[in-house]
């Protein structure tokens, strides 16, 4: 018998043509190890074994020479070329890696999508819209409960947006003393807050009439709760102010986007009365918060810390109501799930709605909530009636810090007690409230003579009366501060500012609306922005406007811009049609 040693090898050319065809047949996993250990034998093996062949020892020995010297030879031209700059052995590196990543990306190149169909226009008979004006899906013929149940929802979850805005301020001094910052420094949290206010906007505004008005507000309040019990928990003051922001830029939503709720839940005629719902949670959150807050500043067991602690709870508690009560009512959104129904039921799946013909685009929702705006500021309408409504929105947020020094360092009242006359503010609401009830049946007179259209100018009159009261408020209130006079004289100007401030916040609203009637977005989202600025710059000035020049001469000074703004809606109420008819914006609300 002949050992296998002695045993006559195959000619070489044969065995060198099996070989370099099996190496090139296949492409070979490169080996792990680098020196001659014995995965390379075990690798060499295995594909001269690909062709049933079993190899001398030679022969292995022969492949696996003549591979080393391969490798060898591709890393020193790679050193090389990366060494002296040369270009073309690192080029044919990047062709092997790119010759790999065309391997893992086997996504050939096809022509244009093409159908037989792809051509004709849509028809009208594939469209989904409502069944007439009286189809129950619409939200405007949604039973009353349900309307009435939607409303206070979303009224209670400004609400709770607006309480975080003022809540922060019973606290000011124990965050300045804790943190080491100067009391002006600490009233940055609301500032800050309010900015927020007034960018969150330009988000939640075109998002609600992208996925509806339900997910554009309940989940930024989701948001904005955990940030709520973020400030609750901050370990240092930079920590507290970002917290503040983002809590307020989330917390924006509902705040935005509640009038165009209200608008898709009621017809003009009863819109003024659902927006009077609306103003006053506006304005409860602002009454309210301080007085709870300072009941928590006044715990020593508790604290300023207790302030964002009881927010987060009354924010996440009211969103879990809403997510169980709240339906979705924009009806863009309401057709696009009927569509998706019907298709569904009837196999025909070319339904769809106007709405998803809407091919969403960053340049138009920009152009519509950024730039538009901007614009619309420029229109003398516009910009007087939201400079007067964010100049009243400032005022109202001066108390803040107004209230507490009349009542608490120049009367000597208690933490708590001195922050009850903001309850006067919210006496002055609900006056105003009554007046913008009354208002409502007048105009819904002038709206249905002028054929159920909108007259603008209708909703000035208790704008006109509310200018002139909330100027007198401020007169009063500064010249009665003196404890020299009842405490009754102050609190009845802030009823006067109260009720000033109501009726021209909700008339500018509803004017604004009117007027700007396709562009009704941006003109709330110019108001919005505008008053949110107002807001947060006039709590910086009034704790060193109060205490350098007196409460008397300082509310002067405002309350000599208030009378200067009177004129505002008087002239509207008397130009404001050829003053619509004359910008290109606001022509579309003017009828002959």
């Amino acid at each position: 018998m002949v050992s296998e040693d002695n045993t006559t090898p195959p000619s070489t050319s044969n065995a060198d043509v099996d070989l370099e065809n099996g190496r090139r047949s296949r492409p070979r996993q490169r080996s792990k190890s680098t020196s001659g250990s014995s995965s390379d034998y075990e690798e060499e093996e295995k594909d001269l074994h690909h062709d049933g062949h079993r190899p001398s020892r030679r022969e292995l020995h022969e492949s696996i020479s003549r591979s080393r010297s391969t490798r060898s030879l591709a890393r020193d031209k790679t050193v090389t070329a990366t060494a002296s700059g040369m270009n073309q052995p690192l080029g044919a590196t990047i062709s092997r890696r790119d010759t790999v990543l065309s391997r893992i990306r086997t996504r050939p190149n096809v022509a244009p999508f093409s159908h037989p169909l792809a051509h004709q226009q849509t028809t009208a008979d594939v469209l989904v819209d409502f069944d007439g004006d009286d189809d129950p899906y619409r939200p405007m013929n949604w039973p009353t409960k349900k309307k009435v149940t939607t409303t206070l929802m979303y009224g209670f979850t400004t609400m709770s947006a607006t309480w975080a805005s003022s809540a922060y301020s019973a606290g000011t001094r124990q965050i300045a003393a804790e943190f080491n910052v100067g009391n002006q420094v600490a009233v940055l949290g609301t500032t800050l807050f309010l900015f927020g206010f007034g960018l969150g906007p330009l988000l939640w505004a075109p998002l609600s009439e992208v996925y509806g008005r339900r997910l554009a507000v309940l989940t930024p309040m989701l948001v904005a709760i955990c940030f709520s019990f973020g400030s609750a928990v901050a370990k240092d003051f930079q920590t507290l102010m970002i917290t503040r922001f983002f809590g307020a830029f989330f917390a924006s939503a509902p705040v935005t986007n509640t009038g165009g709720v209200l608008g898709d839940l009621y017809s003009p005629a009863w819109r003024a009365l659902a927006m009077a719902g609306y103003a006053m949670a506006v304005v409860g959150g602002p009454c309210l918060g301080p007085i709870v807050s300072a009941a928590f500043v006044a715990n020593p067991s508790l604290g300023w810390r207790w302030t964002e602690y009881f927010t987060g709870i009354l924010q996440a508690i009211i969103l879990v109501i809403d997510v169980v009560f709240i339906d979705e009512c924009y009806p863009p959104k309401l057709l696009v799930y009927k569509a998706r129904r019907l298709r569904h039921e009837t196999g025909n799946w070319a339904l769809h709605t106007k709405f998803e013909e809407w091919d969403v685009s960053i340049k138009e929702l920009s152009k519509k909530f950024l730039l538009r705006p901007i614009q619309l500021l420029m229109t003398p309408i516009c910009f007087l009636v939201a400079l007067y409504a964010s100049f009243c929105y400032g005022i109202l947020y001066m108390q803040l810090g107004g209230i507490p020094i009349i009542f608490g360092e120049m009367r000597g009242w208690p933490a708590v007690s001195a922050t009850l006359p903001f309850l006067g503010i919210l006496v002055g609401a609900i006056i105003g409230c009554s007046i913008n009830a009354y208002n409502q049946i007048l105009y819904n007179k002038v709206y249905h003579a002028a054929g159920n259209r909108a007259v603008p100018e209708a909703r000035l009159p208790p704008m006109m009366l509310g200018s002139v009261l909330f100027s007198a408020g401020q007169f009063i209130m500064g010249w009665t501060a003196d404890p020299q006079y009842p405490w009754i004289a102050p609190v009845i100007g802030l009823v006067l500012m109260g009720t000033g401030f109501f009726t021209i916040f909700q008339a500018a609203l509803n004017y604004l609306v009117d007027t700007f009637t396709l562009y009704a977005a941006s003109a709330v989202a110019a108001n919005t922005f505008l008053r949110s600025a107002f807001a947060g710059a006039f709590p910086l000035v009034v704790t060193p406007l109060y205490h350098n020049i007196g409460v008397g001469p300082a509310s002067s000074i405002t309350g000599g811009f208030a009378a200067l703004l009177i004129p505002v809606p008087f002239v509207f109420y008397i130009y404001g049609k050829r003053i619509r008819r004359s910008s290109k914006w606001s022509r579309g609300s003017v009828f002959d």
